[in-house]
Parts: structure tokens; sequence; C-alpha cells
């Protein structure tokens, strides 16, 4: 890990693992299918342990463990033996359950306290340092001033960047009491990102400029991330493990250069720019900077992105001596000037605009479904999957 904050990237499976290392994340946080706050995310498997180890070894990155949702008594021995059977593969196991601590404890496994605690003060953060912890992953609630207090007594990770909860540090129950599905289980269905009419008992209707009352913006500290560094947080934390590769690029990479240099103004300004080309639903800084107020709540359902990409094929064969990739079009069609995105499982994302194409050893300017075209790609591999990527209408 480099001599700074440590950098922490979400990984919900193996495509968004290789890029975030490849972006260059110094760790990953990750669920497997039991026990996290991100049950809809595809996770991994307790045999995918060691694939993921050998992953992070080669570039020194270290693996955090999410066990994180509430435990039921019946499900104590199943917790038990997942913490066993991870205690040689991760570096740490984030915990909200005092039995999961205790459990840590047992096996010597290293914890961090999630964000789930809310620990929000340094009385709370102490007690939870006495129990063994050895870090504080704080609540949503707090400022700068009350953030750099707590980071005196014990190693303190922040959120700095993605989706937040109507409930703040998430332990919401709207999820539970409309479709019987628990966020505090990792099943959040997300009821609040929807719009809602407001109406008195008579059935009169309030007119309101924002029917998404519940949506909160996303969180965003890059424009002021240089507070941040002089508030003693060890850990920035990226949300996101239900998103997918592009987006961990892309806020990996422009969160990397925030840790690593001062940015310019114009630096930071290019930044923003692509960080809203990627899912989002505006950007608010939460409570670091100031009370959060009615500006802070989205406007949109869905994402606020400049960009989406849609599906177009399979790479079928790479030829390596020649760096020309043959692509299978099942669904629209591709042409010189395209912007393209290709992921694997084992393959870090790879951007590029394509400059030339050929079918059967011809040049061609466009190819349609149902087609095989050469395009010269930076190496990948056989089955990755092509994407091209689209401007929304109506976005800059």
């Amino acid at each position: 890990m480099r001599d700074t904050v440590e950098l922490l990237a979400p990984a919900g499976d193996f495509k968004c693992l290789v890029t975030a290392i490849s972006a260059g994340c110094d760790a990953v946080y990750f669920g497997l299918q039991d026990f996290n706050m991100r049950d809809r995310a595809k996770n991994f498997k307790i045999s995918d342990l060691a694939e993921i180890k050998k992953i992070c070894q080669k570039d020194k990155v270290k693996m955090y463990l999410t066990l994180n949702t509430i435990i039921y008594d019946d499900e104590l021995k199943k917790a038990e033996g997942i913490i066993k059977k991870a205690k040689n593969y991760v570096d740490a196991i984030i915990c909200s359950d005092i039995s999961v601590m205790l459990l840590c404890k047992k096996y010597k496994v290293p914890f961090h306290v999630s964000t789930q605690c809310s620990i929000s003060n340094s009385e709370t953060a102490l007690f939870y340092k006495k129990l063994g912890a050895k870090r504080i992953v704080l609540a949503r609630e707090l400022n700068l001033k009350q953030i750099k207090k707590i980071s005196k007594i014990v190693p303190v990770e922040i959120f700095v960047h993605g989706a937040m909860c109507v409930a703040v540090s998430g332990r919401c129950f709207t999820s539970q009491f409309l479709f019987n599905q628990s966020a505090n289980r990792g099943k959040c269905l997300q009821p609040c990102r929807r719009p809602y009419e407001v109406k008195d008992n008579q059935g009169n209707l309030l007119r309101i400029t924002n029917n998404h009352i519940l949506s909160a913006k996303d969180l965003c500290t890059l424009p002021f991330i240089e507070k941040l560094k002089k508030a003693g947080v060890i850990s920035f934390k990226i949300e996101g493990r239900n998103r997918e590769p592009e987006y961990i690029d892309t806020v990996i990479r422009a969160y990397r250069k925030a840790i690593d240099k001062k940015l310019t103004k114009e630096e930071i300004k290019e930044l923003m720019a692509e960080l809203n080309k990627t899912y989002n639903k505006g950007y608010s800084s939460g409570f670091l900077i100031k009370a959060p107020t009615s500006d802070d709540f989205s406007g949109v359902e869905h994402s606020s992105g400049t960009q989406s990409k849609r599906f177009v094929g399979k790479i079928t064969h790479y030829y390596s001596n020649l760096g020309v990739a043959l692509i299978t079009i099942n669904a629209g069609s591709l042409k010189i000037g395209d912007n393209l995105l290709i992921s694997g499982k084992t393959t870090p994302l790879i951007r590029h605009k394509i400059e030339s194409m050929e079918i059967d050893n011809k040049k061609v300017e466009k190819a349609e479904k149902g087609q095989e075209v050469g395009i010269k790609l930076p190496l990948c591999r056989t089955g990755n999957e092509v994407y091209k990527i689209w401007k929304k209408k109506g976005k800059k």
C-alpha cells in the first residue's frame, strides 16, 4: 500500500475486483453469499477466497470481508464457520454484531466495526477499541471536526463517495415494512428511490417541487478532499458493491489522483466531469461540511449520469500476435468512432475508441448484428463482453 491514506474499493464480483485493482485501490471489501449488506450483489462464494487472495496478493491489495448484517441465534454456527474458513485469507472482517466481533477475537481475526453501528462519538469508539476493533467505520452523520476528534482516539475509516440511504447510516426499515425484505439483512428494495405523492386524510394532494422526497443524492467529497486528508482518517471508502466495472474504474481512478496529489481547480473540474458520466443521483457533501438541506435530495429515480452502455457482443478470439479481437455482434451495431467498454472475470476494464474494423480481411465502416468483426484492442480474452458507450439525450 502507498504511504498515504488507504483507498478502499468495493468489489461485487470478479470483474469489479480486477478493475478496482487495476484502477489503483489499496484494499477491497467484498461480501459472500451470507450476512452482508449487499445481498442483491453478485457476491462471492467461500470457495472463491483462494482465488481472490491470489489476485490481491499480486498487487499487495488488502482484503476485507463484510459480515455486517443482523445475526440471529440459529445463524451463529454458520457465521462461525465462515469466520474459521476466511481466517487464512482476509486481512480483516467488517462487522456490526457483537457476536461476530467476539467470534473474530476467538479465532484471532482482525475486525473493523461497520458504519451500521452508527458510531458518532469518542466514548463509543473507545468502547469498540477496547473490545478489540482495529478500525472504526464512522457514522455518516458526522462533520469533519467531529471526525478529526474521534480519529485521535482510534483508527478511522469514512465513506467518501457513493449512494446514501435516507436513513444515512443505513439502518432503515421501510423495505421491511412494505415488502418484508429487510435492509438490515442486505435485502433492501430501495423504495426510497421512488417518487411519492403527499396527501392529507381527506385525500387532498399537496403539490411539491420534488416528489423524490426520500431519495438522497450521492456523496461526493472530491471537491474538498484536501480537508478530508487533514482529518486524520486512515481509509477513504467508496460505496458501490452493486455497481458495474466502469463505475468502479472511473471513481477509483479519480480518487487515486486526488489522494496522491493536491489537485488544481481545473483538475477537480475535469475529474468531476468524469464522475458525472457514471451512475449517480446528483452529488452532495453529506454531513461533512454542513447539515443536509432539501437541496441534498435527488430529483431522479434512476441515474443522472451523462453516459450509459449497451451490450453489443462477445470476443470470440483474440490474436495476441496482431493485437486484434474478433467480436461477434449479438445486438445493435458498431461503427468507426464508437467508444467501447470491454470487461471480463480476469480482465481489467478496457476503454477503446474504434479507429478501424475489418470483416473477412476487408476494411469496413460499420458492422451489424450477426457479423464477426476484427478490431485492434489492448490485451483481452475470449469470452470478454463488449459494450458500446452511449451519451444520454439531453446530457452535456
